[in-house]
């Protein structure tokens, strides 16, 4: 996603039909293999109340009538800890990361204390990336990164959620390399949100969404972990965007890895054609261990369940073998985190 409550793009049919959590998750299957502890690394959770009204109108816009009259009473629910657990369950998906955001100027607020409250509720399934605001820079650095380093003393918070566009920062300003540098000794990875978004209050100039400008940073904080979210993908115009930037990165510095949420959503790519390309552009860099799952759910009824199976096509598409899809959705992340399986 592209924030702290991703775009919906469900149909009326999707919304009415997604299917009930079962008390028994189903098996998730590659080729006939199962798939052990695969994780969702993008899952945001929060509440309507906390969204600024630019943001609580286009998300209502999405919604087919009659559910664009009550759009809380659905965001309220998928965003619960219960209803992503519920969507995890549906998917065959054993665990998951909700990100905390900090984003006043665009998609809003999901605090620190709001995301842990909702991972607490399910240790050894859900995990939890924190976040810090940035908009009083100057005055409240030492405060932001001292609450940052609290809430990265959870057991369950194990990384740093950043997006440059919608906190209105951009990837190669050094008053903010004090965050990397905290990263570092606290060897906590930083994921990053690449590429632009549709969302209202996002910025668009390539400082906030290259992340080609975020290469002096990589280079200069070779013990920091960044991830890059969304491969660089354009939301607004729906293209590949900035994938090769990404995989250019990945190749060129070991410290970077990649994600791939939101872009072969039913929305952003309809036909799935460029995103089974981009994982044959993986696959042919030779890039498969840098890649780690993520969704960015739930947005509606059956998303994050849909958005797997999309994912399990673009994959079979691009020739993935059962070893290389476990890499991508389980152990991956169980290494650049350090999760236990």
């Amino acid at each position: 996603m592209t924030s702290t409550l991703p775009l919906f793009l469900g149909t009326l049919a999707t919304l009415i039909l997604a299917p009930a959590c079962s008390s028994e998750a189903p098996e998730l299957l590659y080729k006939g293999q199962p798939i052990f502890r695969a994780t969702d690394m993008h899952l945001h959770t929060g509440e309507w109340s906390i969204l600024p009204p630019r943001t609580k109108a286009y998300l209502a816009s999405r919604f087919p009538f009659p559910f664009s009259l009550t759009p809380e009473k659905f965001v309220d629910s998928a965003l619960s800890a219960s209803g992503i657990l519920n969507q995890l369950d549906t998917a065959g998906l054993e665990r998951a990361v909700l990100l905390a955001v900090y984003a006043p100027k665009s998609v809003g607020i999901t605090k620190n204390e709001s995301m842990i409250a909702a991972i607490e509720e399910a240790p050894g399934r859900l995990f939890g990336l924190a976040s810090l605001a940035v908009d009083n820079w100057n005055e409240d650095e030492n405060e932001e990164l001292d609450q940052l380093a609290q809430a990265l003393k959870h057991p369950q918070v194990i990384g740093i959620k950043l997006a440059h566009a919608h906190q209105h920062f951009a990837f190669d300003d050094p008053r903010f390399y004090s965050i990397y540098q905290l990263a570092a000794e606290l060897q906590s990875p930083i994921y990053l949100h690449t590429g632009s978004s549709p969302f209202p209050g996002t910025l668009t100039s390539p400082e906030f969404t290259n992340p080609a400008f975020l290469e002096e940073a990589i280079a200069e904080f070779s013990e920091t972990t960044f991830i890059l979210g969304h491969l660089g993908y354009d939301f607004t115009q729906l293209d590949l965007g900035e994938l090769e930037t990404c995989l250019k990165l990945a190749k060129r510095y070991p410290n970077v890895f990649l994600e791939q949420s939101a872009m072969g959503s039913a929305g952003a790519d309809p036909s799935g054609e460029l995103y089974a390309h981009s994982f044959r552009r993986i696959k042919e860099e030779g890039l498969i261990d840098r890649l780690i799952y993520g969704s960015d759910g739930p947005q509606y009824p059956g998303f994050v369940a849909s958005y797997l199976s999309r994912t399990l096509d673009a994959m079979l598409a691009a020739d993935f073998s059962s070893e290389e899809v476990e890499a991508v959705l389980a152990t991956n992340f169980n290494r650049v985190f350090g999760v236990s399986p």
